[in-house]
Parts: C-alpha cells; sequence; structure tokens
C-alpha cells in the first residue's frame, strides 16, 4: 500500500481507503462486511470512511464493531454529517451546532472511538450561516474529539468560503470528497484549482462508477443477477446514469487498454483516479473480500501519458465534465 499527504496536513492516508455506503447494514451481512474489513486491513488498509446516514446510522455500528480490536492510532476513522438520521425531527439534519455537535458525539459511540481522524459535512447546508457551521467543527476539534476536518460534494466557491473560516479560526481544513472517476469528471475545471490552492485533497467515492467500469455491465444484455443496477434498495439509482448503451459500449472498448497495462478494468478505473495529484485517495466499496484483493492492487500502479490519452479518445464525449453538476441539495 501507497501512502499520501491529506491536503497540506501532516496526516498520511491509505491512497486505497475502504468506505462501507450501500453495504454494510443494508446490501450486506455483518459476517461478511466484516470479512471485507479485515481483506481491508490484510491488505494495508489503513483509512476507513463512513457517515452516520448510511443505512440510518446502521453502517458506523457496523464498521465500529468491525474494527474492534485494531490499534487505533494506527487507523484513520472519517465520518460525515448532515443528511437525516434517526427520527428525521426537524433538527435531525443539516450543519446546525446542535446537529453537529449531536451527530458527533453519536458517531463517536457507534464507531466505539474517543475521536475521529476527520469529520466532514456531507453536503453544503445553505439554510445556516457557515460561520455556525465552521464554529462547531472549531469547538470540536479544540475538544480533541476530531482532529481534521473536511467536506463532501462542494462546489469551488463555498470551498474557498469555508477555507477562509478555518483559517481564521485556525483548524486544519483538509479535503473534500467528491464523485470522480473516467466518466464523471466534473470537479477538474473548478473544484480541483480551487482545493490545490486552498490546500485540499479529493478523496474520491465511485472510483469504478459504480461497478460500470468493471466491465460487467455488457451492452444489449441483461444486468447481471445481484448487481448494484438490480437493487432496488437505492443501488440502482445511482448506478442508473452510467448504464446507457453508447457507455457502455465505450467501457467495453477499454479492455484492451487495461490487458496493455495488465490491469483489470477496474484496476484501471481506480488506478486512473490516482493519477490526479489533488486525489489522496480513491474510496473502494465491497460486498466480498475478492474485491478488496482485485482493487488493491491498483496501488502504486503509474499509468503513462500515451495510456491516459488513448482512454480519453475511447471514452470520447460520454465523459461528464459540467461543472454545474457539482452542487448541494
Amino acid at each position: 500500500m501507497e501512502f499520501r499527504r491529506l491536503g497540506r496536513s501532516g496526516l498520511n492516508v491509505s491512497e486505497i481507503s475502504y468506505g462501507n455506503w450501500l453495504t454494510h447494514g443494508s446490501q450486506v451481512e455483518e459476517d461478511q462486511a466484516h470479512a471485507c474489513i479485515k481483506a481491508a486491513l490484510d491488505a494495508g488498509i489503513t483509512t476507513f470512511d463512513t457517515a452516520d446516514a448510511y443505512a440510518n446510522t446502521a453502517a458506523e455500528s457496523v464498521l465500529g464493531r468491525g474494527l474492534k480490536g485494531q490499534r487505533r492510532e494506527s487507523l484513520e476513522i472519517f465520518t460525515k454529517v448532515f443528511w437525516p438520521t434517526g427520527p428525521k425531527g426537524p433538527n435531525d439534519k443539516g450543519l446546525s451546532r446542535k446537529h453537529i455537535m449531536e451527530s458527533a458525539h453519536a458517531s463517536l459511540d457507534r464507531l466505539g472511538t474517543d475521536y475521529l481522524d476527520l469529520y466532514q459535512a456531507h453536503r453544503f447546508d445553505r439554510t445556516v450561516p457557515l460561520e455556525e457551521t465552521m464554529l462547531a467543527f472549531a469547538d470540536l476539534v479544540r475538544q480533541g474529539k476530531v482532529l481534521y476536518v473536511g467536506v463532501s460534494e462542494w462546489t469551488a466557491e463555498q470551498i474557498s468560503r469555508g477555507a477562509a473560516l478555518a483559517r481564521e479560526l485556525k483548524i486544519p481544513f483538509v479535503s473534500n470528497q467528491p464523485q470522480y472517476n473516467m466518466l464523471w469528471r466534473v470537479i477538474e475545471d473548478q473544484v480541483i484549482p480551487a482545493s490545490e490552492r486552498e490546500g485540499l485533497s479529493q478523496i474520491v467515492w465511485s472510483p469504478i462508477a459504480q461497478g460500470v467500469l468493471t466491465g460487467k455491465y455488457k451492452p444489449g444484455q441483461d444486468y447481471p443477477a445481484g448487481s448494484r443496477a438490480t437493487d432496488e434498495k437505492g443501488g440502482a439509482n445511482m448506478v442508473a446514469r452510467f448504464l446507457d448503451e453508447n457507455v457502455l459500449k465505450r467501457v467495453a472498448e477499454l479492455e484492451p487498454l487495461a490487458k496493455q497495462a495488465d490491469l483489470t478494468l477496474a484496476q484501471l478505473a481506480v488506478a486512473w483516479v490516482l493519477q490526479n495529484p489533488n486525489v489522496a485517495s480513491a474510496i473502494i466499496g465491497a460486498s466480498r473480500p475478492e474485491q478488496v484483493h482485485e482493487n488493491v492492487k491498483a496501488a502504486g500502479k503509474k499509468l503513462d501519458a500515451d495510456l491516459l490519452t488513448a482512454i480519453d479518445e475511447v471514452l470520447g464525449d460520454v465523459v461528464e465534465r459540467d461543472a454545474s453538476l457539482t452542487k448541494s441539495p
């Protein structure tokens, strides 16, 4: 496993991290989830990402139990706050001081830890003054319950505003967590330049485009049984945008390029996002330990310029680059 610094901080993270969105507490039984966590640890992954809203808090609990007994100092545990949790009352969502403080303490309990290495605003909250949000994060940092602060799916302008307040409050604001892969590059035009300027790294989710970049979805064929495209608990909605026949045909044409690099399509996809110097870590998920074993082989792989150009030529106009698609609800 290779490691990278998170933003301008001194925190090292594994360049492939393990995330449990859409799996733990929902799609995958707990024993299987723990087997995937063990596979990640065995592969050298030290960075684990979750959120309070995943499976309505169950994912955090599963991860906490799965990491029990590990040396806490050897792990980087990340979670997030914003989406509704619990009974979904009027203060059970958003980035108010009340919700942040209550959510942080609940996450600590579920994860079985005294502190979070990174606490992330899961989206931007237009209904709450940003000063209130950042001050709440700052107080958690001062209390030692949070070491670093990050965000997820914030626009370039929102990142810059948050960074200015973080400097004023003297807290380490170090990362953004966006969707990013060969097919979805909306952060390249504005978010990445702003992040580089403000000292943030990207921790990217969906590097294999919800499984589409593994090549398992074939143009003109039925979706594989048990795949995300057939998951009625929410997975099918997330992958739908990538299941266009033209997209699937272009992905199939990447197969020879992956073989040329001695990689599977999934490994090529994960390695591709790691070629961007502003990416600190690519989050992989898994429903089976074998998926972890395969995807971690992308760590440390360098793709030459000719291969990167060939990928762009194959994908052509199916790549989404519209910067306006990075926006909070």
